[in-house]
């Protein structure tokens, strides 16, 4: 094992700060970055105190320059970048925001791992670049290239093609992680949309839950500890390659609030409202080529995970 330093964007956030944990009880010293605009220091509290001088925060927006001076100082071996504007929504009323955020903030973390003499940066790119996808093909694999339909996919779609130029241009070595619908704890409703945690919460509370749609829409969930093992696995394996994560398994979003209602003893009817701009009907990814080339595979069932999910909700609310 490097004794170099293990950097990840976004640590803050859901995904990141169960990255920074996981990659703290591996035994590497980890350095987290985040802005906070979405992201919560709640989220890293338990694992600053655990694992005293192997991880170090830093508070910082990607795009603002501060990165290569960091990565220069510091020497990280490998960046995760998970740093991200993630909300559909938000990326169809500001499209600017979602691709200062997601293309110019990639290409930030990039130029700094180049300048730094990182060995590889492993990126969280989202099966909703690849659109709406019919539900004859699915579950989609590395070789479906479908059309984005907000300008959220087409910023993932984007920063795919800058990690395909710096292997060119400067022989950096990259994976990129295509994700389908992550859940677990510490997944908030703050500026990450996950419609687990959004049941949750107001389940929690007792406040009305909406469906857009009819219900019927279907999302592949993937439990966020399986997610973080494909991140610490791609670190070392899968160089050059864009992989799917996920369990090509379909819940529909009726299914969900059903099991979830009655694991809480939520007794309220959904709301039901349309559709929203930019939402996808269905996903679901094959996820074999994750298994050949990083010897992954998910191992939580939906009903393990959304009974972890459940009692640290619960837990919070204490």
């Amino acid at each position: 094992m490097s004794d170099r330093p293990v950097l990840v964007t976004g640590a803050a956030g859901f995904i990141g700060s169960n990255l920074v944990r996981r990659l703290l009880e591996d035994g590497r010293r980890v350095v987290g970055v985040d802005d906070l605009s979405s992201g919560s220091l709640r989220n890293l509290a338990q694992v600053r105190d655990r694992h005293p001088g192997r991880f170090e925060f830093d508070r910082l927006d990607i795009r603002q320059g501060g990165l290569i001076p960091l990565l220069e100082r510091l020497r990280p071996e490998v960046v995760h970048h998970l740093a991200a504007q993630v909300d559909v929504r938000r990326s169809v009323e500001d499209p600017l925001h979602d691709a200062s955020v997601n293309v110019l903030g990639t290409i930030a973390v990039l130029e700094a791992a180049r300048r730094s003499g990182v060995r590889k940066v492993v990126v969280a790119s989202s099966v909703g670049s690849y659109g709406d996808t019919p539900e004859a093909v699915l579950p989609i694999d590395e070789s479906y290239d479908g059309t984005a339909l907000s300008p959220y996919g087409v910023s993932k779609r984007i920063a795919m093609d800058y990690l395909g130029t710096y292997e060119q241009l400067h022989d950096l070595d990259w994976t990129a992680l295509t994700l389908s619908n992550v859940y677990g704890p510490q997944q908030t409703t703050a500026g990450e949309g996950g419609v687990v945690a959004t049941f949750v919460g107001r389940m929690l509370a007792g406040q009305p839950c909406t469906i857009y749609g009819d219900g019927s829409q279907t999302r592949d969930l993937v439990f966020v500890d399986d997610v973080v093992h494909a991140f610490v696995l791609a670190a070392d394996r899968g160089d050059g390659q864009r992989l799917m994560i996920g369990t090509g398994q379909r819940t529909s979003v009726a299914t969900l609030f059903g099991a979830l209602a009655a694991a809480v003893g939520y007794d309220h009817e959904p709301v039901m409202a349309p559709p929203r701009p930019g939402e996808i009907a269905h996903s679901s990814v094959d996820a074999r080529a994750a298994g050949r080339v990083l010897g992954w595979k998910p191992w939580t069932t939906l009903e393990e995970g959304l009974a972890a999910t459940l009692a640290w909700a619960a837990d919070q609310r204490m």
